[in-house]
């Protein structure tokens, strides 16, 4: 009879054999961080296995931390388990935990998306007996058009903007949208507009970022912006920002938000927001799909999202699925809505 590989703890999701925690939420001896996002890699643990792509970005999360890694595709053996991590493609670092045990494969996909991303590693199909999968975008309503032409729908609005003298503030999140939005902006061609600014939560990331290898532009910090500049500038915000006090230095602007939820006609009506952009860094529903084709898994767990949606579309086609119930955010960290008025 298989093993569970991962199953429920107290803790978190745990692979019983190997003594370890994936993505724990309360700390424990050993966690293999699927990414950096502050749902998925907590505070507390005593050891910390991620990628290497993943270090400098966990070293500014999580000061401190015993933070050991591996190569993408590189296996390390813990009490007779094989474990290794591969591209999830969904930020900088991401991971997808392959476990592999008396000839049995689980795969922990993290969060993911399949479209490409110049500053992560690619998202790398992998075959399992089962498979544990996010469902943040698991409705079919959820389907992204290609990420360029949505840059390029940012990169108009920008111009739009700047030909009426007011800033452009896209909220987006501060570890791997802004950073994905820059250098997408960068390969585009579109920074000619005026300058690129980014709030100081991102100037520690943005470090990170270059320190790992990715090739960011040029951003200055939104508070060193000269008053000539600031009608021209495009700035990137955490939705932290949106009301606070900091928005007041911009005067008269244009406000944006990059997210999945821009899908929807009622994400793109909240918050008094000016103009959505649907651009995600997770997974949308034929790329849910297509993900679990791949993997060839006779079953299928689902995790934080619309976890119950997926279940139910995959047992009416003959999947063996049940869902898992995290305390990850179904949003993720990165696909939250902003409030007004939020400090």
């Amino acid at each position: 009879m298989a093993v569970n590989l991962i199953e429920l703890s107290p803790a978190g999701l745990y692979c019983p054999p190997g003594r370890f925690h994936i993505d724990p939420w309360r700390p424990v001896a050993c966690a293999v961080i699927t990414h950096a996002h502050a749902d998925h890699a907590r505070a507390g643990s005593e050891r910390y296995l991620a990628c290497d792509d993943a270090a400098q970005v966990l070293r500014v999360r999580l000061p401190g931390a015993a933070i050991d890694t591996l190569p993408y595709g590189a296996p390390m053996l813990r009490d007779g388990v094989r474990v290794s991590l591969h591209p999830a493609g969904h930020v900088l670092g991401a991971a997808q935990v392959r476990i592999e045990y008396r000839g049995e494969v689980w795969v922990a996909s993290g969060d993911y998306k399949r479209d490409a991303d110049p500053t992560c590693a690619p998202f790398e199909p992998l075959r399992a007996h089962a498979f544990v999968t996010e469902s943040t975008f698991g409705l079919p309503i959820f389907r992204w058009r290609a990420p360029a032409e949505v840059v390029d729908d940012i990169a108009g609005w920008w111009r739009a903007n700047a030909a009426a003298g007011r800033t452009s503030m896209l909220f987006c999140y501060a570890f791997g949208k802004a950073q994905r939005i820059a250098a997408m902006l960068a390969r585009a061609r579109a920074l000619n507009v005026g300058p690129l600014a980014a709030h100081g939560a991102m100037s520690a990331l943005n470090d990170a970022y270059r320190a790992s290898g990715v090739d960011l532009p040029p951003i200055v910090h939104a508070t060193a912006l000269a008053a000539a500049d600031v009608p021209r500038a495009l700035v990137l915000a955490p939705p932290s920002a949106a009301g606070s006090p900091w928005m007041r230095r911009f005067g008269d602007f244009a406000s944006g938000f990059a997210s999945g939820w821009m899908q929807t006609r009622a994400g793109r009506r909240r918050r008094g927001i000016e103009r959505g952009f649907a651009l995600s860094d997770h997974v949308d529903w034929p790329g849910l799909l297509a993900t679990i084709a791949d993997t060839g898994a006779s079953r299928v767990l689902v995790t934080h999202g619309e976890s119950s949606a997926v279940v139910r579309w995959l047992r009416e086609h003959g999947h063996d699925a049940a869902a898992l119930a995290t305390e990850f955010a179904a949003e993720g960290e990165p696909e939250a809505m902003p409030t007004a008025g939020a400090a």
